[in-house]
């Protein structure tokens, strides 16, 4: 009886996950084939997204020089993909050492260029700089960037393939001169790619005791402070962990901290979504339903408001309260755990956040997971204990990858279930 159920709630959720643009009835469906999405060449000059390479919303910081003899030289990886031309001038076979992000968008980008210039080949022509020849602090020397045009070095081509490099995901493209395209990503410590969303191991947690736990002592059947409410608000409960979707103690991880005027710092990964209010807020307001929605921690802006448990001298609240984000910093920290309440809520450091990562709506990961909290209801497990990504976020993962457009998942993300 228990498999049969859970194979019909697990359709359910693929019928659910699935496009609303393949639905039946008037507009895009099954029997009509979507036209190809016209794009855009990129102006001379011109740069994908439209702010500077080294920020948050672009490549990110400069993290210091790679050389053969460094540490982080391990980092590097080689592109020996056949359909990318080298150039090497330096007979070291430098520029075809780059980070593991960095060759994945390349080789993407190499399959565009020959499918749109049939017979025409994506060629580097700078890539990892061990020699000095770029601006100080160029994400040349950690790997991370190159310089491309098309094998034929058809000018009139780079225009378009400026475009082809920002479809294929490279963090920020700029057309910087006429000669080339410049290409960056971002560090592979900080792409939720490899953190997906989490709450780093010292983050602190509020225990039906009345005590406090950090995320990374924490175990499932322990209840913790958690919001009632769909979107957040409302009353606060204490709710069981029934299970870590994901729970990894030694990874060293990248965590968008939001500060707020309450004196709360929620750290989270930038995959990981977090309640903010609508429109304006008030300090120590208590939100109207409907007046807040998700966001992904690394959009959170100051200006918004998160929930916050706690008022002054740490009176707490029978519901959450309003408190500004005064500002955004970004942290490295080693841990990353994502704990599963019955509510898909919790409170972690005073501050109330979703369960959920990667996929942007709460209430759309809240119902994928249903047939986990029937399991646990019925068994009163939920099948894992183990450190790692837990089995039905895999197999969450898997369904969304198979059935959503990707415009649905973090952009930096894999969608690892809710990791």
């Amino acid at each position: 009886m228990l498999l049969p159920t859970l194979v019909t709630c697990l359709a359910g959720c693929a019928f659910l996950l699935s496009p609303v643009s393949e639905g039946c009835g008037p507009g895009r469906g099954y029997g009509k084939r979507r036209s190809p999405r016209k794009l855009a060449p990129l102006a001379y000059k011109q740069f994908s997204p439209n702010v500077a390479e080294k920020t948050l919303g672009a490549s990110g910081r400069y993290e210091g020089k790679i050389t053969r003899n460094s540490e982080r030289f391990k980092e590097l990886t080689p592109n020996y993909n056949p359909d990318i031309i080298f150039k090497d001038e330096e007979n070291t076979g430098a520029d075809r050492m780059m980070t593991q992000r960095c060759k994945d968008k390349l080789n993407s980008l190499a399959i565009s260029v020959m499918n749109l210039w049939p017979g025409v080949r994506l060629r580097v022509t700078e890539g990892w700089d061990e020699d000095g020849h770029h601006s100080e602090e160029s994400l040349h020397y950690e790997g991370r960037a190159v310089d491309i045009t098309t094998s034929d070095r058809d000018r009139n081509k780079y225009a378009m393939l400026a475009r082809l490099a920002v479809e294929a995901g490279f963090d920020w493209v700029y057309y910087e001169s006429k000669a080339h395209i410049h290409c960056s990503v971002k560090s592979d410590h900080s792409v939720a790619a490899k953190s997906g969303g989490c709450f780093p191991g010292e983050a602190l947690v509020t225990l039906e005791s009345g005590g406090q736990k950090s995320i990374s002592d924490l175990r499932p059947g322990e209840r913790v402070l958690a919001s009632a409410g769909s979107d957040g608000s409302g009353e606060l409960v204490y709710s069981e962990v029934l299970a870590f979707l994901d729970r990894d103690p030694v990874t060293w991880k990248l965590f968008y901290t939001l500060h707020t005027e309450a004196g709360a710092r929620l750290s989270l990964t930038a995959a990981h979504l977090v309640f903010v209010s609508e429109g304006n807020c008030s300090e120590g307001a208590v939100p109207a339903r409907g007046a807040l929605r998700t966001v992904y921690a690394s959009d959170a802006r100051p200006g918004q408001c998160v929930l916050v448990s706690e008022g002054e001298a740490g009176q707490r609240h029978d519901e959450g309260r309003l408190s500004r984000i005064t500002r955004v910093t970004v942290r490295g920290s080693r841990g990353a755990f994502a704990p599963l309440t019955q509510q898909g809520t919790l409170v972690v450091d005073g501050v109330v956040a979703s369960c959920y990562a990667v996929l942007e709506q709460h209430s759309l990961a809240h119902w994928a997971f249903s047939p986990l909290r029937l399991l646990h209801r019925w068994t009163g497990s939920t099948g894992s204990h183990s450190d790692g990504i837990h089995w039905y976020s895999q197999l969450l993962h898997w369904l969304g990858r198979m059935l959503l457009d990707s415009g649905r998942f973090h952009p930096l993300g894999v969608a690892q279930g809710d990791r």
